[in-house]
């Protein structure tokens, strides 16, 4: 027994859709018999399994999918094994327990006063707050803006030094680029009028 392609089912699935592949050819590459794959190409096998591409996973290639579909006595060659599939865990909203949730106004101010290029949008994302919040408190218009003191939010421990660097660096960029670009527009401006 030849060693299979990680989830031979999926794999047998992609293959039966997207290739010319013989039910021979496949069911030798993934470990099943060739009735399976038969079942497979009938609906009646591997129901709601999704499709899993052994091209991108880097256990086939297209030029081996092509030579043998040209020559049905050719048997596919697995490239590498694959024992498991990198999965990106999503990213989950930044939870502040109750005790900390009355320093994020604190914080936002502080980021107001001495980060001022960071946008709302990342001051909100910094501080898991809403950016109507930093909004009104760099209006100046928060309802209870007289009793806020600006805090550290790292020292907080709102966010990260790293973090707060990275989107510090970011809103530096991004002002150099609005620089730059006011420059050419001013530049365009004085060309025109002369």
């Amino acid at each position: 027994m030849s060693e299979a392609p990680f989830m031979p089912k999926a794999t047998a699935v992609w293959l039966v859709e997207n290739t010319t592949l013989t039910f021979k050819q496949i069911a030798k590459f993934c470990n099943l018999h060739e009735l399976e794959i038969k079942g497979i190409a009938d609906g009646d096998v591997a129901k709601g399994i999704k499709a899993y591409n052994p091209v991108l996973a880097g256990q086939l290639s297209r030029d081996e999918i092509e030579k043998c579909s040209k020559d049905p006595e050719t048997e596919l060659q697995l490239l590498k094994k694959v024992d498991k599939v990198e999965v990106k865990e999503r990213k989950k909203p930044k939870y502040t327990p109750l005790s900390k949730r009355q320093d994020r106004p604190d914080a936002i101010l502080w980021l107001c006063k001495n980060a001022s290029e960071l946008t709302d949008g990342q001051i909100s994302k910094l501080v898991g707050s809403t950016k109507n919040t930093v909004s009104l408190i760099r209006k100046r218009s928060y309802w209870n803006f007289s009793n806020l003191k600006p805090r550290d939010p790292v020292i907080l421990a709102l966010c990260t030094q790293e973090s707060f660097q990275k989107s510090l660096e970011k809103a530096k960029r991004r002002v150099e680029r609005e620089k730059k670009a006011k420059i050419r527009e001013e530049k365009k401006a004085q060309a025109a009028s002369v």
